[in-house]
């Protein structure tokens, strides 16, 4: 099996703005290749884009405007998860040896179509994603006796974060009580507790690693690769406060890069909603049941920005077929050591968690150096 790497990548920043999707497709995907002269374009082998704007011939489209003439273009849609599954794709591509080179370009725009399911109609007004996280914040309340001044912590560490970010969403930072005084949205979820949708784009080469050698001297490699899908209604969780999806990936990838979850230098996980941080930490193995806000606590105390050092989804905003993507990219920066004023000291593994829903899809990617 061909050993596939990360040779580039280009991102915009996350905004409100009202553009064309075909527009900010673009943006990043040209950021890539203007920033990395030894890729040429008639050597991508692959196009993929994520995006829930599954209604377009996007990845054709983008093909055309770049300049490319692929072997293979099409879209990936799986809700939030978009990204990191459009990168499994472009990894099984060249691991056999059906492309060489691939761009994967994720999009959204402020209004996705994927913010509510066709699925999720059934459930009448309750159909929102903030009716989910507001169980799951319920149900982990609950069992761990944790309060909302207690989860408030989380957006208050990834706002802080998301400063050290150009590309980011947010550019405030807050205190604990002006998450507890933001606007209340359901019993256990505030306005601040909640990742924004957002328009934005990011854009990635992988290659084989023959190619790798010619086009970069800082290859990073996807080493661990898991996924896993429980179901497509969040009833059929095991529970409603921990990851079950996320635990399985996380297996299968430490599994396949033959990695602990000790060895591990930087992640980026999931928050969608202030509970989704402590819970996805949990699933991942770097804290026991029900810590996880305690592990949060301490990162941000001692200005450790291992957990989330973009800020996250809540800091960043939450473009959903660009997100698994920009989580990829921040890893990728990480390991290069050009992640800047948010640099995580020597840093040589890192972990990307992304999931769809309410956990009911989770895909776990290993990065090394």
């Amino acid at each position: 099996m061909n050993k596939v790497g990360i040779a580039a990548y280009g991102i915009t920043p996350f905004t409100k703005d009202d553009k064309k999707i075909e527009s900010i497709l673009l943006e990043s995907a040209k950021n890539l290749f203007e920033n990395n002269s030894s890729i040429q374009k008639e050597d991508i082998d692959a196009v993929l884009v994520s995006t829930n704007n599954n209604s377009k011939y996007l990845a054709p489209v983008l093909s055309e405007t770049l300049g490319i003439q692929p072997k293979t273009a099409h879209s990936i849609e799986n809700l939030c998860n978009s990204g990191t599954n459009s990168i499994v794709s472009a990894y099984s591509y060249i691991a056999s040896g059906l492309a060489n080179v691939v761009l994967v370009s994720g999009a959204e725009r402020y209004d996705s179509p994927g913010q509510i399911l066709e699925w999720d109609n059934s459930r009448g007004e309750f159909k929102h994603p903030i009716f989910w996280a507001s169980i799951f914040t319920s149900s982990y309340k609950r069992k761990f006796n944790v309060t909302d001044e207690q989860l408030a912590i989380v957006p208050v560490k990834n706002h802080n974060q998301s400063q050290n970010n150009p590309n980011a969403l947010s550019k405030k930072t807050y205190t604990i009580q002006d998450v507890m005084n933001s606007k209340k949205i359901t019993d256990d979820l505030r306005l601040l507790d909640c990742s924004r949708s957002c328009t934005g784009s990011a854009s990635l080469v992988l290659a084989s690693e023959n190619i790798m050698k010619k086009i970069t001297d800082q290859p990073i490699w996807i080493s661990g690769i898991g996924q896993k899908t429980i179901s497509a209604g969040f009833t059929k969780n095991e529970s409603f406060y921990s990851m079950e999806s996320t635990k399985a990936a996380t297996q299968t990838a430490l599994q396949m890069a033959d990695k602990k979850i000790q060895d591990v230098d930087v992640v980026e996980v999931h928050d969608a909603f202030s509970v989704c941080e402590p819970m996805a930490l949990e699933a991942l193995g770097l804290s026991d049941p029900g810590e996880g806000l305690t592990l949060v606590k301490k990162l941000y105390e001692t200005r450790n920005l291992k957990i989330n050092p973009r800020g996250g989804l809540i800091g960043c905003g939450h473009p959903l077929g660009a997100t698994g993507i920009a989580q990829t990219i921040e890893i990728t920066q990480q390991l290069q050591s050009n992640a800047k004023n948010r640099q995580v000291e020597n840093a040589n593994v890192g972990i990307v968690h992304n999931m769809s829903a309410a956990a009911t899809s989770s895909t776990v990617l290993v990065l090394e150096k």
